[in-house]
Formats: structure tokens, C-alpha cells, sequence
């Protein structure tokens, strides 16, 4: 069940099961919808070994089912490298996967597309890591195309917040100096690049699609906003974590139940489309 909330100043929709009552009957009518989910905390939960961040159960078997119908583009949308992504989602054939906050596209067909890396990006980057290096702080780093990540999930409490300060202290200059981004995610942060993002993947994925396909974004993290701006207007956005926080999403709902209530109800949408009663 997806839920509003009694709070006051959320921003979220009012009478949210409804709303998405109605969302789904016109994936039901469609002959076409689009799913776009970011992986971890949203499919999948955090893990302090990220390699070992599994989906949900139940989400992988019910993601190949919606794929199996056949009307519905699913596309994940990580800031993980898709060659992490694509193994731990399972899906065979796999589906469209956006890596690195939008800078690198694998298509279901196989084929990768990687934005260039601008320049300046590309020196924030040397000077964070040079940074890192200098404060012994390297085993701590993700170094990825266009952005360099710092973890600390599964540290004390009182250890991580030590590091973040320590980070922040030594990227914020870097990042004005170049006009990076910083941003915090759940266990960590990251520097890169301030020109793409997953909001620029979904206003992508969307000039692709009819606008007037039914279309959605679920994402957990602050990484998701710009996903959740650039869909408002156009579809649902859906904020899906165990806790609500301040957010663009119109829609709250809590995994792994709420979202396996979501994608069964999309599943179902997707088979009554194809019923023939139902054309």
C-alpha cells in the first residue's frame, strides 16, 4: 500500500492510492509504458559490501515478467558502472541500464554510449583524489568516469560523520574551483561532474517515448531528485525508502512489500492491456 503522509509540509500528493490506482489503469490502456528505477536502496538494499547488493526478493522474477509482456521499456537508471549493474540485476536478456548518474547509456541491443568527460570535471576529479591520497583516505574511494565517491556504511556512527566533515573540509574548495557538483547519498558522498545527471537520462528516455505514454521514476536517494524534477509534469515520481525525507517525489512508498505491491500492480496492468477484452 503507498502512502501519504499527515504531515503538513512533505510536498507529496494527498490521496496517493487513487493516484496511482488511476496511474496504472492507463499503463493498463497503453500500448506502451515506461518503468525507470534507480538500483540501489530503491531494487536493491544497502549493503556494506556493495558487490554483494542483491535485489529485493521477488523483484528480479517480477522485472523479467514485465519485460516478458512486452510493453513496458524498463530502464534502470544507477550511479554504478552498468558492468556492476547488469550482473547483480540477473535479468536475462538485460534490460536498458544508465550508468554513472547518467554519463554512460547500455542499450538492450548491447551497445554502450559514454558522454565526454569535460575538462574541468576531469581536473576536480585529479585534485579530489590527489586530496584523498594525501589524507590516506584512498580506501575509502570509488573512483569512477566523472565522479569520485567516498563510503563510509558500516563505519560508527561517530567515525563516519568524522570522515564526512573531513571530506567535505578538503572537497568543498575543489568543488567551487571547479564547478563540480558535491552531493551526499545514503553512506557516503561524491564529487562530479555539475552537467549531467539522472535527470538528464530521464529527459532523454522521455523525448524518446510518446508523450503521452505512461511513464515513472523510482529512486530513494538525493541522487534522485533531478530524476524526480525532470519526470513532474510528465509522469510519477516515487520516492522508495524504509523512511520518508524532504523530496521532489510526488508519491511515498516503503520496499520491499510497497514496492513489490507497485510492480505486481504494473505487472497486472501490463497482462489486462493484452487480454483481448480488455482492447
Amino acid at each position: 500500500m503507498m502512502h501519504s503522509s499527515n504531515r503538513t509540509d512533505t510536498g507529496l500528493e494527498s490521496a496517493l492510492k487513487p493516484q496511482v490506482e488511476s496511474f496504472l489503469k492507463l499503463v493498463a490502456r497503453a500500448p506502451r509504458s515506461l518503468l525507470m528505477l534507480d538500483f540501489d536502496g530503491t531494487l536493491a538494499p544497502f549493503r556494506r559490501d556493495r558487490k554483494n547488493a542483491a535485489p529485493y526478493p521477488g523483484v528480479v522474477s517480477i522485472l523479467q515478467e514485465i519485460l516478458s509482456v512486452g510493453n513496458t521499456r524498463v530502464v534502470i537508471i544507477s550511479g554504478r558502472d552498468v558492468t556492476e549493474t547488469v550482473p547483480l540485476l540477473s535479468i536475462k536478456p538485460h534490460p536498458e541500464v544508465w550508468g554513472l548518474h547518467g554519463l554512460q547509456r547500455l542499450k538492450a541491443d548491447g551497445s554502450v554510449e559514454l558522454c565526454e568527460v569535460d575538462k574541468s570535471t576531469i581536473e576536480a576529479l585529479a585534485a579530489a583524489e590527489d586530496w584523498l591520497r594525501s589524507e590516506n583516505l584512498l580506501d575509502t574511494v570509488e573512483l569512477k568516469t566523472g565522479s569520485i565517491a567516498v563510503h563510509w556504511r558500516g563505519l560508527p556512527e561517530s567515525e563516519a560523520q568524522a570522515v564526512r566533515e573531513r571530506v567535505l573540509l578538503g572537497w568543498t574548495g575543489i568543488a567551487k574551483r571547479f564547478g563540480s557538483d558535491l552531493m551526499d547519498f545514503d553512506g557516503g558522498v561524491e564529487i562530479r561532474s555539475s552537467k549531467v545527471n539522472k535527470g538528464t537520462a530521464v529527459r532523454t528516455i522521455l523525448k524518446e517515448m510518446d508523450p503521452n505514454e505512461p511513464a515513472a521514476y523510482l529512486g530513494d536517494d538525493n541522487t534522485d531528485e533531478d530524476a524526480f524534477r525532470a519526470i513532474n509534469g510528465r509522469g510519477l515520481s516515487i520516492l522508495a525508502r524504509p523512511e520518508w525525507r524532504p523530496t521532489a517525489a510526488r508519491i511515498w512508498l516503503r520496499p520491499p512489500d510497497e514496492l513489490l505491491d507497485l510492480l505486481n500492480g504494473w505487472l497486472r496492468a501490463c497482462r489486462e492491456h493484452n487480454e483481448p477484452s480488455t482492447r
